[in-house]
């Protein structure tokens, strides 16, 4: 039975076996995660107000009076409007407020667990075989 190693023999007295170990690297990338959408939307609202207005009439009053003393005297009054005010709207449009969009970069540690592998050499004897090991 044969077993394979990575192994060089140098001579017949010597054997160089490699052994290998694996070692963690770590690298980051940018990745699109969400996408956020930003719109401003109008809302329409009916407003109703009820605004005074004043107009100006010219009054003549004029007295009616009747031969009889016993009578009463009587007033007829005549309404002549001279001016009235009107009602004009007008819109303004008024700052409602100031958003400010932005990115901003946040440092988050997160811990990365994997498993490594490590060669380690074992040496099984049978006999009296005498073995030192030189680091």
């Amino acid at each position: 039975m044969s077993e394979h190693h990575d192994a060089t023999s140098d001579s017949l007295n010597e054997v160089t076996i490699q052994l290998h170990k694996e070692k963690l690297q770590v690298s980051k990338k940018w990745v699109e995660t969400e996408e956020v959408t930003i719109y401003r939307n109008t809302f329409t609202e009916e407003k109703q107000i009820t605004v005074p207005i004043t107009c100006e009439a010219l009054i003549i009053r004029k007295k009616i009076l009747h031969p009889d003393a016993d009578s009463e005297t009587q007033f007829e009054t005549i309404h002549i409007p001279i001016s009235e005010e009107r009602i004009e709207v007008t819109l303004h449009p008024a700052i409602l407020n100031d958003i400010e969009i932005y990115k901003k970069q946040i440092e988050e540690y997160i811990p990365v667990n994997e498993t490594l592998k490590e060669e380690k050499i074992h040496i099984d004897t049978v006999g009296d075989v005498k073995v030192r090991m030189d680091d």
